[in-house]
C-alpha cells in the first residue's frame, strides 16, 4: 500500500479539493497533516482572532474526516522539518499541498521541495487558492501581470472554471502517526467577543444561506453599511474551508444582477494575488511609489490611538473600528472608510493601518489586505491615487438613517437620523447628552489640505 501526505495550508476543507484527490487516486492511504507553522508565528500572523477561528477549521476538518474513517493529524513547528517527519513516519513517497503567492509561501514551498527530494520523496503542488485564473496564467502584452482589474476581469471572466470536485468518500490513515491534540478557541486568549464561527460546515451553511436570500439584492445592498448585506464569506474564503471555484460556480447558476456583482469580487482576490505574485515586495513596499513622507507611529501617535480606538469624533469611522474589536471583521465599505481617514486625512503611513488590520481581521490575508491599503493610500493598483473618501459625505450615503452608527457607537444613540453624522453641529441641549463622545481630531478641509500639498511636494 503506498502512502501520501496531504499538507492542509490554506484550504481547510474536503470538497473540492485537488491536493487530497490527488493523493487518494489509486490504492493509496493518506496522511492529512496540518502544521501550526512557528514561522508563521514569528512574523506575526498568529493573531489571537485568527488562531481562534482556525481552531474551529482544525475541530471541524478532524470531524468531517472521522466521518470518513480517517483523523487529521496535527504538528507544531518548523513546517519542512514537520512534514519530513511525518513522511518519514508514514513511509511517504509523495506530498501533496497547495500553492500560494506569498514571498513566505514560496520560499516555504521551495525548502520543501529541496528536503523532501534530498529524501527520495516527490512534491505536488496543486492551486486551490484562485477561482479562475492561476497567477501569471494571463498577462497583458507588455508586462508579467496586470495592474488594473477592469481589463484583468475582461481575461478573468472569459477563462473556464474547473469542475467541482466532490469530497471522498473515505480516507484510509496508516497506524502509528502521532498527532497533537487540536487546539481550541476556548484556550486563547484576546479573541474578540463577536468573532464568526469556523469551519467547513460553517462556510457551507453560510453560503447555502446566502444564495438562497441574500445574493440577488447584492448589487444594490453591497454598501448598505447598517443592512449588513455581504456575504460575509470572506474568512472562509481567507481559511480555505470554502473553495473559491465552486463559489462561482454557485453564484453563476443563482443568476441575476447581483450573483455577477459578487463574482466580480471575487475576481477581486484573484487580482490581487497575481499583483502579489509578480512583485511580492508590495506586501511591506508602496507598488506605484508617491514618495510620501509618511507621518509614523512615532509622529502621530494619539490620532493613531484614537483611530484604533473609534474615538476620531467622525461616527462612521468609529463604528467601524468599534465592529472590527468587537467581531475580528468589517464591512468592505468601512474599510474603505476608515482606511482613507488614516492615511489620506491624518496622512499615516498605510503599513501602520494594514498592520493593525491584520493583528485584528479574522480575514486578514496579505495579498487582498495589503493591496487594498494600497489601493486606498494611493500607492497601489487605484487609477485615481488621490481620492479622499470624506467620512461625512459617506456616513450619510452608506447609513442614511444613522442605523448603523448607532449600533456600534452607544454614546450617539439617541441622535435622530443623518445628523448623527455631525455631531458636532447638534444644539447645547443634544450636545450635552452625548458628552462623552470626542470632538473631531482633525478638520476634514485641514486633513484634505495637508494631503494635497504633500502630493505635490512629492
Amino acid at each position: 500500500m503506498y502512502v501520501s501526505v496531504v499538507l492542509f495550508t490554506a484550504d481547510l476543507r474536503l470538497y473540492d479539493h485537488p491536493p487530497l484527490r490527488a493523493a487518494l487516486s489509486g490504492p493509496r492511504e493518506v496522511v492529512p497533516l496540518f502544521v501550526r507553522d512557528t514561522g508563521v508565528a514569528a512574523v506575526g500572523f498568529a493573531a489571537p482572532n485568527r488562531s481562534a477561528f482556525l481552531a474551529d477549521c482544525l475541530r471541524d476538518l478532524d470531524a468531517g474526516l472521522r466521518g470518513r474513517g480517517g483523523r487529521l493529524v496535527v504538528r507544531s513547528g518548523d513546517v519542512v522539518a514537520e512534514v519530513c517527519k511525518v513522511a518519514a513516519e508514514a513511509d511517504a513517497d509523495e506530498v501533496h499541498m497547495a500553492a500560494d503567492v506569498s514571498a513566505y509561501a514560496h520560499r516555504r514551498e521551495r525548502r520543501l521541495r529541496r528536503a523532501l527530494e534530498a529524501e527520495g520523496r516527490r512534491l505536488y503542488v496543486h492551486d486551490t487558492v484562485t477561482a479562475a485564473v492561476t497567477p501569471g496564467a494571463v498577462t497583458p502584452a507588455s508586462s508579467d501581470h496586470f495592474a488594473v482589474f477592469t481589463p484583468y476581469f475582461r481575461q478573468w471572466s472569459a477563462q473556464p472554471l474547473r469542475d467541482v470536485l466532490e469530497a471522498p468518500r473515505s480516507v484510509r490513515v496508516p497506524s502509528g502517526v502521532g498527532s497533537e491534540e487540536l487546539p481550541s478557541r476556548a484556550a486563547l486568549p484576546g479573541v474578540s467577543p463577536g468573532l464568526a464561527e469556523g469551519g467547513e460546515a460553517a462556510g457551507r451553511k453560510r453560503l447555502t444561506a446566502w444564495l438562497r436570500s441574500g445574493v440577488a439584492a447584492y448589487e444594490d445592498r453591497h454598501d448598505d453599511l447598517a443592512g449588513d448585506a455581504t456575504s460575509r464569506l470572506s474568512p472562509h474564503l481567507h481559511f480555505g474551508t470554502l473553495s473559491p471555484v465552486e463559489l462561482v460556480h454557485r453564484a453563476r447558476r443563482a443568476g441575476g444582477p447581483g450573483a455577477e456583482a459578487f463574482v466580480r469580487q471575487v475576481a477581486w482576490r484573484d487580482f490581487h494575488r497575481q499583483v502579489l505574485a509578480a512583485r511580492p515586495g508590495a506586501a511591506l513596499a508602496d507598488y506605484r511609489t508617491k514618495h510620501d513622507r509618511w507621518r509614523s507611529a512615532r509622529t502621530a501617535g494619539d490620532d493613531i490611538a484614537a483611530w484604533r480606538e473609534g474615538r476620531t469624533g467622525y461616527p462612521v469611522v468609529d463604528a467601524a473600528m468599534r465592529q472590527l474589536l468587537h467581531e475580528g471583521w468589517m464591512h468592505n465599505r468601512a474599510r474603505l472608510l476608515t482606511a482613507s481617514f488614516l492615511a489620506k486625512t491624518l496622512y499615516v503611513d498605510w503599513r501602520v493601518g494594514a498592520r493593525y488590520f491584520l493583528d485584528l481581521l479574522v480575514d486578514g490575508d496579505i495579498a487582498n489586505n495589503q493591496l487594498n491599503w494600497q489601493w486606498v493610500a494611493g500607492t497601489g493598483t487605484d487609477t485615481r491615487p488621490n481620492r479622499v473618501l470624506n467620512p461625512v459625505t459617506q456616513g450619510k450615503r452608506h447609513d442614511p438613517e444613522g442605523v448603523y452608527v448607532r449600533r456600534w457607537v452607544p454614546e450617539l444613540r439617541d441622535v435622530a437620523g443623518a445628523a448623527v453624522h455631525e455631531p458636532w453641529k447638534l444644539g447645547a441641549a443634544d450636545r450635552a447628552r452625548i458628552g462623552a463622545y470626542p470632538d473631531p481630531i482633525i478638520d476634514l478641509a485641514d486633513g484634505l489640505a495637508r494631503f494635497r500639498r504633500a502630493r505635490d511636494r512629492g
